[in-house]
């Protein structure tokens, strides 16, 4: 692979201007698509196998008029003061709402009035209209969301406090300014490490094109893929992170063979052929772990995880292509200045240890050490993971600046916590004799569980064979308490079927939610499993070893766990919460732990083989294990420090998001990647290598000759060239690449 490679980067260098037609015109296509495509719709969430969608896709079924997947909306009230609600001057302003919420827009299904619905509060003080739209949210034209924030804007002026809940008013997530300040520290961090502006300009360049063309198809087919909100945003986070780490590695490698005489073009191939192996397999690495969220088996994040892995292919392709085309166009002024200069002269630092060599060293006069501080160090961070409560973020996790948020504390305070989250109870009467007394005993049951302060009466559909009953927890949707009162409800489901033969279903935006995290607990193991041993096969055949894709796994287990520590610490305990913006705590969004598996383990390889790779380079080439590892930190810890530094800004960059479930990915990725990559690449690694020594590289023979060897070294293209080079310019070597480093 590494002399297709060679020939690739050399074949772009050399047809630059045609490389780069081909990716603006692919960026130039890719952004008339987006601008041309029509918004997405819909953007649909099921739960295939589970007892909520059975029930939901049976309501759709039965109750044709309903519509079970429409939005829906609360308009709240608060009498000022001592006040009654149902005052009459409070209840004329009331009743004159829910007339002009009907007339105020074809998409509504239906407006109930609280006076005969019995949505008064017990005090008398809260009130709420609740509305119901024939379409999904995402469906709502601008005119209809205007129209009811304008109606209750008009009821403030009499005096109420007037504010809207529900998913009427659910918008497209903003990131905000920090995703800016993300990039911009990204920038920093490449000018210090290059010290050129053309180097540094160079990766984010060319990641931006990549995220470009990403996030472009993304949106064009956002429609017809059904494709959430967020996807676009997760795709991107990771396609500039993973864009700007790959060209980061290509450049580095180009600088540094320039600087060993090579001529620009051959450093251009050598380039691509070395650390582009490298980039083909670390890329590998994570589109296997984001594909392979597939295995839950939830629709919404399949796509997001082949969305993402997309970005990511793309990502490969501008680091093996466009980027080689890139140096090509930037001539000498890849080079620092300081480096120009010295070009064809011994450095005066040549001797002189960088940072990198200096702290493989330390680690390895003190091995034991270093690896118990690390491993001690990211226990004790982890242990707040042992508490993970997992659940999906409601109204109440929203900012209190929020219409919704304000909605959701007035009706917690008038009718108590568990309004903002209703059970729907779906009662199939289809093979009962009496459906009617059927019905009466499941609401009767339900009344006696513990944690359910009020059932309605029954609703059946036009048919008879369908009963809908609201049930009102006790809790707030995300508590434990409400999750509870779901178990004993489908507990006792079982029991009423076998005495009146009526199906007994909950489902609901609650138990979704409580199905949905269930979900992903069961499939969080297999995930790990699946993806942990693809890679760990891959990494077999980049290192030719055993134990260096082990402990690779290893490390990697320990830093997701306490970056899990660390995310509970923050948004469940509250710990730090005001520097992170975290205004309501509460349980984990469930899909988080498997996403951050997903994205960390891909982004950790990463590390893993950038910096290995030229520890085993020098261990092939005859250097001692120890010695080895210096070279591979002399060479490769400072890229892989300012790659990591560069990933953490942007991954940081949206913690600024309006979107709570983007805020705390972004925080805990970035945190993830602050751990793998300087305590367990940085410090773990290097430790445990040095206590291995030359079992490190161990390989059984009969497995070794069953691997393919991929030369992701570069070995096999080197001894190529090397004998490529002797036979065309005899005993006295080649010093095309001097004169060419000096014409530069």
């Amino acid at each position: 692979m590494a002399t297709f490679l060679y020939k690739l980067g050399r074949l772009a260098f050399r047809r630059r201007r045609y490389v780069a037609l081909v990716w603006v015109a692919l960026l130039a296509l890719a952004g008339f698509g987006a601008a041309s495509a029509s918004t997405a719709t819909s953007s649909s969430f099921s739960i295939p196998g589970t007892e909520a969608q059975r029930a939901f896709d049976l309501l759709e079924q039965r109750f044709p008029g309903v519509g079970a997947d429409g939005a829906t909306a609360r308009v709240v009230f608060k009498a000022p003061g001592d006040g009654k609600m149902t005052d009459p001057a409070n209840k004329a302003e009331v009743n004159k709402v829910v007339g002009e919420l009907k007339s105020g827009s074809d998409q509504i299904a239906a407006v109930t009035d609280p006076y005969t619905a019995g949505a008064v509060s017990k005090d008398g003080s809260t009130a709420y209209v609740s509305v119901s739209y024939k379409v999904n949210s995402m469906e709502l034209t601008d005119a209809t969301r205007e129209s009811l924030e304008d109606v209750g804007h008009a009821a403030q002026k009499s005096g109420l406090t007037v504010e809207i809940g529900g998913d009427a008013l659910m918008v497209i997530p903003e990131t905000g300014a920090t995703e800016i300040i993300g990039v911009a520290v990204a920038a920093v961090v490449l000018v210090i490490t290059f010290g050129s502006l053309v180097a540094a300009g160079l990766p984010l360049l060319t990641a931006l094109i990549g995220v470009g063309v990403g996030v472009s198809t993304i949106t064009a087919l956002a429609n017809v893929l059904d494709l959430g909100s967020t996807t676009s945003i997760l795709a991107m986070m990771i396609g500039l992170a993973v864009g700007i780490d790959y060209a980061l590695f290509i450049v580095s490698r180009y600088r540094a063979e320039l600087a060993e005489g090579r001529e620009r073009e051959e450093a251009a191939g050598r380039a691509v052929g070395t650390a582009g192996s490298a980039v083909v397999f670390a890329g590998l690495t994570v589109v296997i772990a984001l594909a392979g969220l597939a295995v839950v088996n939830i629709p919404m994040l399949t796509k997001m995880g082949f969305a993402a892995a997309g970005t990511v292919v793309i990502a490969v392709l501008i680091a093996l292509t466009l980027v080689p085309a890139m140096m090509g166009f930037a001539g000498k002024r890849v080079m620092g200045r300081k480096a120009r200069k010295a070009a064809g002269a011994p450095s005066e630092s040549e001797g002189k240890p960088n940072m990198g060599t200096r702290w493989a060293r330390f680690v390895l006069r003190r091995p034991v050490w270093v690896l118990l501080i690390g491993v001690i160090g990211l226990g004790t961070v982890a242990v707040p993971a042992a508490s993970l409560e997992m659940g999906l973020p409601d109204e109440g996790s929203q900012p209190t600046s929020t219409t919704q948020r304000r909605a959701y504390d007035l009706l917690s305070d008038g009718f108590g916590p568990g309004f903002n989250g209703p059970l729907m109870v779906v009662v199939d009467t289809a093979k009962s004799s009496d459906g009617k007394a059927a019905a009466k005993q499941v609401s009767d049951e339900i009344s006696g569980i513990k944690g359910v302060v009020a059932v309605t009466p029954a609703q059946f559909n036009k048919a008879g064979d369908t009963a809908m009953i609201t049930v009102i927890p006790k809790d707030r949707p995300s508590s434990v308490d409400t999750e509870n009162v779901v178990h004993s409800i489908r507990d006792a489901g079982e029991g009423l079927k076998s005495d009146t033969g009526a199906e007994v279903l909950v489902t609901g935006s609650t138990a979704m939610n409580i199905d949905f995290s269930q979900k992903m607990n069961d499939a969080l193991l297999p995930y790990l499993a699946l993806v942990v041993g693809l890679a760990f096969l891959l990494l077999m055949l980049v290192f030719r070893s055993v134990l260096v894709p082990l402990k690779a796994a290893l490390g990697f287990l320990l830093s997701v766990v306490a970056a899990l520590g660390a995310v509970v610490a923050v948004y469940q305990w509250g710990w730090l919460g005001s520097l992170f913006g975290v205004e309501q705590t509460g349980p984990i969004m469930s899909m988080m732990p498997i996403f951050m598996v997903g994205v960390v383990f891909g982004l950790a390889m990463d590390y893993e083989v950038f910096l290995v790779t030229r520890m085993r380079e020098a261990y092939v080439h005859g250097e001692k294990p120890g010695q080895a590892i210096v070279t591979g930190f002399r060479h490769g810890a400072r890229v892989v420090t300012a790659a990591a530094v560069i990933m953490m800004a942007v991954f940081a960059g949206f913690i600024g998001s309006s979107e709570q479930m983007v805020k705390m990915i972004g925080f805990s990725l970035a945190i993830a990647v602050f751990f793998d990559a300087f305590v367990v690449r940085m410090a773990i690694v290097p430790a445990v290598l040095a206590l291995l020594g030359g079992r490190a590289w161990w390989l059984p023979n009969w497995l070794d000759r069953i691997l393919p060897n991929v030369d992701v070294e570069g070995e096999k293209l080197r001894e190529q060239l090397d004998e490529t080079s002797a036979a065309d310019h005899g005993p006295g070597g080649d010093a095309g690449g001097e004169r060419e480093l000096a014409r530069v």
